[in-house]
Parts: structure tokens; sequence; C-alpha cells
């Protein structure tokens, strides 16, 4: 048995663009439905969503029979924390709020068994290794990780030069909420100043030959961004596109003969 491909990964170094959809229901069946829309991977929402190992691990399980790779948001990015979740068998962790080199150097030990890193092992245990069915496991699972760190303040995107040059860090995530926040515009990702900060980050991330990606709710905002350079963008949120449909039925249903209404798209905040 050989350890599943990170299909997210190899397209990120093949230079296709990849396009996701963010998770946040804690639901497997709608993980799974999600993975079955078209989409190239999916972000299961650990930091702001409910979500708990367990939770997770249903979302890998249903994700993994769909044609989508499953992108796994941490509450933080800790080293026990980073254990479970890829013993669990993520592949790809987008881990928040990262600020210094010294941080994401961290992270990729983190990721990493030794002699590179301080990954604990506990294989007989984990669905990553498939209970110790996975042959050479060691030798072939650090190639199949993918470690993406969320910049999303303005402390980040004045240590991105450093951070960049933190070898083991395999993509940027920009978060325009936080990022929004830190800049003085909470509620508002989409404000110029926002917007010509993930720009300019954008292409400092793409200059030094890595990949660059971010949440955009709003068609215009995300179709700006992947002319900017963005590789991989999560283009909508399950909870967000439930809550307006629901929305959407009673307004239509209340609306005089003849007539509707929809909720309008979002800003991009989430």
């Amino acid at each position: 048995m050989k350890i599943p491909e990170n299909t997210f990964k190899k397209a990120l170094l093949e230079g296709k663009q990849q396009y996701g959809y963010w998770l946040g229901l804690c639901n497997p069946l709608s993980a799974e439905l999600c993975g079955h829309a078209g989409y190239d991977w999916l972000l299961v929402d650990g930091e702001h969503a409910p979500n708990t190992l367990s939770s997770t691990l249903a979302q890998l399980q249903a994700i993994a029979g769909t044609p989508a790779h499953p992108v796994v948001r941490i509450a933080e990015g800790t080293t026990s924390v980073i254990k479970q979740y890829l013993d669990a068998g993520a592949q790809t962790l987008l881990i928040p709020m990262v600020e210094t080199a010294e941080q994401a150097r961290e992270l990729v030990q983190a990721v990493q068994y030794p002699p590179k890193g301080v990954r604990g092992v506990g294989t007989a245990l984990a669905r990553a290794s498939r209970w110790n069915m996975v042959d050479d496991y060691f030798g072939t699972v650090d190639a199949e990780m993918c470690l993406l760190v969320q910049v999303e303040s303005v402390t980040a995107l004045e240590n991105l030069d450093e951070i960049l040059a933190v070898d083991g860090v395999d993509g940027v995530f920009i978060g325009p909420a936080d990022l929004a926040a830190s800049m003085g515009h909470l509620g508002n990702p989409a404000h110029p100043e926002v917007k010509a900060a993930v720009e300019t980050a954008t292409r400092k991330i793409r200059k030094a030959g890595k990949p660059a990606g971010t949440l955009a709710t709003s068609k215009a905002v995300s179709k700006h961004y992947e002319s900017v350079g963005m590789q991989f963008i999560a283009l909508g949120v399950d909870t967000m596109a439930l809550a307006a449909a629901a929305k959407n039925s009673l307004i239509n249903h209340l609306a005089e003969d003849g007539e509707s209404s929809m909720v309008p798209e979002g800003n991009g905040a989430y």
C-alpha cells in the first residue's frame, strides 16, 4: 500500500490554479457533497468553526472518496496539536496567525519526523500510515506533506520576506478578514488599502517562488486576486451559502407575485 498522493501540493508545484471551498458546518455528509461539486480543495476549518479532532477525522474520511483534496486549518500551530491532525491523516495544514520566521521554522519542524523535525512517532495508531500498512511510510511521508502558513496582520506582512525564506513552507495564505482588522478596517476586507496590501504581498510571495492563496467570496474580488497571481483561492463558505439559500427561499415566497429578491453577494468577509 502506498501513501496517498497529495494532489493539491503536486498541482501547486506544477503551477496549476486551484479553486477551493470553505467548510464550517462540521458535517461529513455536507463535506462529501462539496467534494463532488468540482472544487480542487476543501478547507476543513478548526479555527473558527466548532470542529474537533473527531469531526475533522470524519470529514477527512468523507472527502477521501471524492476528487477534492482536504486542507485542515487547526486552531493553533502547536507541535502536539499538529501531531494529532497529521496522525489522523491530514496531509495539508493551514496554520493561522503566523507572524515571524521563527514561528514558521517551528511549524516546519512539527510536520516532519526526526532527524529533520520533531514530529512524534505513533504509526501503529495512526490513520496517516494506515496503521503501519503503508509501505516505506517514513521514506515517503514528508514528500506528501504540505504546510501553508497564514499571514493576516501588519506584523506578518512586515516579516513576510523572512517567512518566505524558511525552507519547508509550501505556500502562504493571506487571511483577508484578520488582515483588514489589523489595518483598522474591521469587517471590510475589500477596502482599497487592504486590497493593495494583499496585492503587494501576493507579488512578493510569487517572486519568492511560492504559491499564494486567499478566501474571496465576491466574484469581482476573487477574479482580481487571481489576475495578480493568487494560485489557490477559496470561492465560498458552506455556512454562508446555506444562510443565503434559506433567506432567499423565505424572501421569494413572501414576495409579490412576479417579484423575486436575492440576498446580495458577500464582500469577502467570513
